[in-house]
C-alpha cells in the first residue's frame, strides 16, 4: 500500500487533507482511492478497483486504509477515538470501530442541521462535517443534509420561481 499526499486546506482550527491511496495485491487486482482526513475522520471521496469491489469490501476500505492514512499524518490511530478526540487507555481495541449512533427522524435532522451550521460558521466544510458527525458516506450525509432542507432546518439550497 503506498499513501502520497494529494493536498492540504489550512483552516483555524486544523487542517483537511486529502491523500491518493493505492492498494497492490499479489493477484494483480488494485485499488485507487482518494481519502479526506479531517479531525481524525478518514472519508472517502473517490474509488477505482479492478476486479470491482464486493459491497463487504467497500464497506471496510476505510478501515483498511486508515492506519497507514494516520502515519502518513504522523498521528498515532490508537490515540484517536471515533469523534476524532482523544481516546482513554480503555477505548483503546484492536477490533472494528463501530459507527457512531445517530438519532433517526426530526431529531436526526435538526442534529444534522446544528452540525452543517457549525461548520458554515468556522468556514469548514459542512458536508465533510456531517460526514464526521453521523460516519456517513458522502451521499448518505447529502441526502441527510437535503431531509434537513426539507423539515425547514436549513434554508433553501436554490429560489425556484413559482409557476403560473
Amino acid at each position: 500500500m503506498t499513501v502520497s499526499p494529494a493536498w492540504e486546506v489550512q483552516e483555524d482550527a486544523g487542517a483537511t487533507r486529502w491523500f491518493h491511496v493505492r492498494l497492490a495485491f499479489p493477484d494483480g487486482a488494485g485499488v485507487q482511492a482518494l481519502a479526506v482526513m479531517f479531525g481524525g475522520c478518514v472519508s472517502i471521496e473517490d474509488v477505482r478497483a479492478e476486479p470491482a469491489l464486493s459491497l463487504d469490501d467497500l464497506s471496510v476500505l476505510a478501515d483498511w486504509i486508515e492506519g497507514p492514512l494516520f502515519e502518513a499524518c504522523g498521528v498515532d490511530a490508537d490515540d484517536i477515538d471515533d469523534e476524532g478526540g482523544e481516546a482513554g487507555e480503555d477505548e483503546r481495541s484492536g477490533g472494528r470501530r463501530a459507527r457512531p449512533t445517530w438519532p433517526r427522524g426530526i431529531e436526526g435532522r435538526w442534529q444534522v442541521a446544528q452540525e452543517y451550521r457549525a461548520a458554515q460558521e468556522e468556514g469548514a466544510d459542512p458536508v465533510l462535517a456531517v460526514m464526521c458527525a453521523t460516519g456517513h458516506s458522502r451521499r448518505k450525509s447529502l441526502r441527510l443534509i437535503a431531509q434537513a432542507r426539507d423539515a425547514g432546518f436549513l434554508t433553501p439550497r436554490h429560489a425556484r420561481p413559482k409557476a403560473d
